[in-house]
């Protein structure tokens, strides 16, 4: 459970963060988004690989608000939900990773047009390494670990005049340090990954 308290507090602070954004941004989306890809990782566990692996499967569905600048671009702000919360209640884990990206756009032809730009975001972990088992006597040490993400994404969007949102498809590769915090193992290595995002993305009605 104290895991848990933990997740909930990191999940809060950055909402909290993120609302006065999104309240004074009259035109700002906000949305959800759907992610699946896989990613190398030799530091942490990931729970869908047997001990030892280095990697996997990566999923998660998101929130996400988009705030309109000028010029086409926009500033997106990126939310992980599901895989902080499941990985917290079952397997006692915590992997977060908030990120911020500024998106460039351009002009649709048939309602379709295209999106990209970098993506800076930070890792937040805490469990076992790569070696561990997810549960049992060979779950090895928990250990804080965190770093920088550095990644782009690209896609296009489908305009929908009309309907209650609009359609993102597009790809986000990335890289991540991770360094271990107070941890006598001293773990640290690389995340290598890439993810397809789904994004459904719903205007904001003005009150």
């Amino acid at each position: 459970m104290m895991i848990s308290k933990r997740i909930l507090q990191v999940i809060a602070l950055f909402l909290f963060t993120l609302y006065p954004a999104v309240l004074h941004a009259d035109a700002s989306l906000v949305g959800f988004k759907l992610r699946l890809g896989g990613r190398y990782d030799n530091v942490r566990m990931c729970v869908a690989t047997p001990a030892g692996v280095k990697g996997g499967i990566a999923a998660d569905i998101s929130l996400f608000t988009d705030i309109p600048l000028e010029y086409g671009a926009t500033v997106h702000l990126d939310l992980p939900v599901i895989r902080p919360i499941l990985f917290g209640l079952a397997f006692k884990m915590l992997q977060f990773e908030p990120s911020v990206a500024l998106r460039f756009s351009g002009q649709s032809v048939d309602r379709i047009g295209w999106i990209a730009g970098p993506v800076l975001g930070i890792s937040l972990h805490y469990g076992p390494d790569y070696e561990s088992e997810s549960s049992g006597d060979n779950r090895t040490a928990d250990f804080f670990a965190f770093g920088p993400i550095v990644g782009a994404y690209v896609g296009l969007n489908f305009h929908r005049p009309g309907e209650k949102f609009d359609f993102s498809l597009g790809v986000s590769p990335y890289a991540t340090s991770l360094f271990g915090l107070r941890d006598p193992d001293n773990h640290k290595g690389i995340v290598i990954g890439g993810l397809v995002d789904a994004s459904f993305r719903f205007n904001k009605t003005k009150r």
